[in-house]
């Protein structure tokens, strides 16, 4: 029986969470709304359900609301609450910042509502973003943070291309810095981590990729008017496919034995062949014919390959949003075509889909917001019929970038240069 995507239901689970309050586990992100409403407005956009469940009133509510969180030096705040208004002073401004990501999410979220972004502070932004770079090339979340986060870089790029059209007229950041940075965080694994010499995760390298991408530096620059760093080599590309495709994984669950199990079941083994009844010391040696070693190496049953999600590292339980974080990944890179895409939709369909809606992080989890979104993303870079195109490296459909690179300003930009 053919794997089944409720569209219907998705639709009235992302319209309860525009439209009514979310659940008590949300309070504490309270000063992440821009997050969670872009997670929202961006999964209606990928159903198509926005403009036909929202009215002309209530959008243009929706775009007050996110420039309402403009900050006036610059960038966008992560909610109303930590605008000080006319109590701002020199001393205390520091309680309200702009932050990257939340100026990533706000541009995005404008961009779905069919925003000209003519009211967006772009030349204070652009200059708060240059601020935002340190020496080493990476970006810190607010100014006077810490960097050296790739999450921070991918906001960057994003935000650049955005307000710049991938080019700038003014100053620009440092871009070789930041592919420097990207490049040296690569591992010996072929993925890449949040920066040199850390693990490599499935989230940290979607991170890399698309910021390389939205930087025009997958591929070489035509006509460059001087010498660019672009990264790959064929060899790190290679490196990292083989990475990406061996994230793909039939382990949906934690295992059921804990350490503390195994012991126990260990110390009754000896129990049963006769032996002292003692805690089984670390010298103990197992082997293929003890009884709890049963399965252990085995050939997975054809059944649990019938679904196969995608792991943020090696050795992990498959979760719904490394679908869109290791298949955009791989999206960007024109190989989606290397995963068992049809046992990966029958994962997110079949396990973490849910009755009411929206997707869970893991099997038999009630949906989140963030983890319903990104397993749409993910079901549409594998080309779900009932779900609109998008554009991995920017994590929004392709009507709301089409909707950006025709904006009047955008494209006078891109011609001059």
């Amino acid at each position: 029986m053919a794997s089944t995507f409720d569209k219907s239901t998705h639709i009235r689970y992302f319209l309860r969470c525009l439209k009514t309050h979310l659940p008590t586990a949300y309070t504490s992100n309270d000063s992440q709304r821009m997050t969670l409403a872009f997670f929202v407005l961006c999964g209606l956009d990928l159903l198509g359900a926005l403009d036909t469940n929202a009215t002309e009133d209530e959008q243009a509510a929706f775009v007050d609301w996110i420039y309402r969180c403009q900050h006036p030096d610059g960038g966008f705040r992560g909610f109303t609450g930590a605008d000080l208004g006319e109590e701002r002073t020199e001393d205390n401004e520091r309680w309200d910042p702009a932050n990257i990501a939340a100026t990533y999410f706000a541009l995005a979220s404008l961009a779905i509502l069919g925003d000209d972004l003519s009211r967006v502070r772009r030349k204070q932004c652009l200059d708060w973003l240059k601020k935002l770079q340190l020496s080493d090339g990476t970006f810190g979340e607010a100014l006077g943070g810490e960097g050296r986060d790739m999450r921070f870089c991918y906001c960057a790029a994003a935000i650049r291309w955005i307000l710049a059209g991938g080019t700038m007229q003014e100053e620009d950041i440092d871009i070789d810095g930041l592919v420097r940075f990207i490049e040296a965080s690569q591992t010996y694994e072929g993925g890449f981590a949040n920066g040199p010499f850390h693990e490599a995760h499935a989230g940290w390298t979607y991170c890399a990729v698309a910021a390389l991408s939205l930087l025009g530096r997958l591929d070489p620059p035509v006509k460059p008017s001087r010498p660019a760093r672009v990264w790959p080599s064929d060899d790190s590309v290679k490196q990292m496919l083989g990475w990406l495709v061996n994230l793909q994984t039939s382990l949906l669950q934690e295992e059921d034995l804990s350490m503390s199990d195994t012991t126990e079941a260990m110390a009754q083994l000896d129990l049963d062949n006769g032996t002292q009844q003692t805690p089984v010391e670390a010298t103990h040696v197992m082997s293929p014919e003890d009884p709890v070693m049963d399965g252990v190496g085995a050939e997975p049953l054809y059944d649990e390959l019938q679904w196969a999600g995608l792991t943020g590292r090696c050795n992990k339980v498959a979760d719904t949003c490394y679908t869109f974080w290791a298949g955009g990944s791989l999206t960007i890179l024109n190989s989606i075509h290397l995963l068992d895409q049809e046992a990966l939709r029958r994962y997110l369909l079949e396990k973490t889909q849910h009755r009411i809606g929206g997707f869970g992080k893991l099997p038999g989890d009630a949906p989140d917001i963030m983890h319903s979104c990104l397993g749409l993303a993910g079901l549409a870079g594998m080309g779900e019929p009932d779900l609109r195109s998008y554009d991995p490296s920017l994590c929004l459909s392709m009507k709301a970038k089409q909707r950006l690179e025709s904006l009047p300003w955008r494209q006078r930009r891109c011609q001059s240069n």
